[in-house]
């Protein structure tokens, strides 16, 4: 029995096609008015062979984008014929660039994307303004002091998953018998969240991961997917390609 086969887990913070373009484009520095359609194509398959890995819900629009991308791969890369290569010298002008539709497309998301973050920033602050008197919250405060500059996304944790995947060059098993166990996603929730308070400090991604079989590492990264999605964990990154920690966050 495959033990992948019975979790079938749907993330909802995973916010479209453009969104993870959006975040490579970012990640890799790439001019969005310039798009190496090669690259950024070969990263986005790399992103969506990851979610298949996982056994993620992959909506239809991801697999719509990925063919979009190699239709456009596909136009850039065919020789032109001689009867277009004459009308280009007619009139250069009217050259079209095959990149152009998808790159409007993401110059309006960002737009709408950066005004969205402006109005959650509003919201924040407009949080912070009550109308009673101030009260004594000295006795309440933590000494923990967390810095939150950098935020990691599912995308980043999806890219260290890739990584992670590559470390431990994971093969089909040889044939052989063993006795497999099963592990519940809850129960391996509990054990990363004992585990973490038991350390009482941060650790490195990788070493949540110390065993080599897929099954167990798949099952060890959709628990993490999810105690992020419960705010039970606090990830960090100081910079964009080094490591990723992982603490945990204690609950009153």
């Amino acid at each position: 029995m495959n033990v992948q086969e019975h979790y079938n887990v749907k993330i909802d913070t995973f916010e479209g096609p453009l969104d993870l373009l959006l975040h490579l484009i970012n990640r890799l520095e790439i001019d969005i008015y310039d798009i190496p359609v090669s690259e950024i194509t070969e990263q986005y398959l790399f992103y969506i062979h990851t979610m298949k890995e996982l056994q993620l819900d992959i909506a239809s629009e991801y697999l719509v984008m990925a063919a979009t991308l190699l239709a456009i791969k596909s136009k850039m890369l065919l020789p032109k014929q001689e009867e277009e290569l004459l009308d280009e010298e007619i009139d250069m002008d009217y050259e079209e660039d095959p990149r152009e539709e998808l790159m409007n497309r993401l110059i309006e998301y960002r737009k709408y994307k950066e005004a969205a973050e402006d109005l959650k920033v509003l919201e924040e602050e407009r949080s912070q303004i009550f109308t009673k008197p101030p009260s004594d919250l000295s006795e309440y405060a933590k000494d923990i002091s967390v810095d939150r500059s950098l935020d990691v996304n599912l995308y980043d944790m999806l890219g260290a998953f890739q990584k992670l995947l590559r470390r431990k060059k994971l093969q089909k098993p040889l044939s052989t018998r063993i006795t497999r166990q099963e592990i519940p996603i809850e129960k391996r929730m509990e054990e990363i969240v004992k585990e973490l308070r038991g350390f009482k400090g941060k650790k490195k991604f990788t070493d949540l991961f110390p065993y080599h079989d897929k099954n167990h590492i798949v099952v060890t990264f959709l628990a993490i997917l999810e105690l992020m999605k419960n705010n039970m964990i606090f990830i960090e990154q100081q910079n964009n390609f080094s490591d990723i920690f992982i603490s945990s966050l204690e609950r009153s």
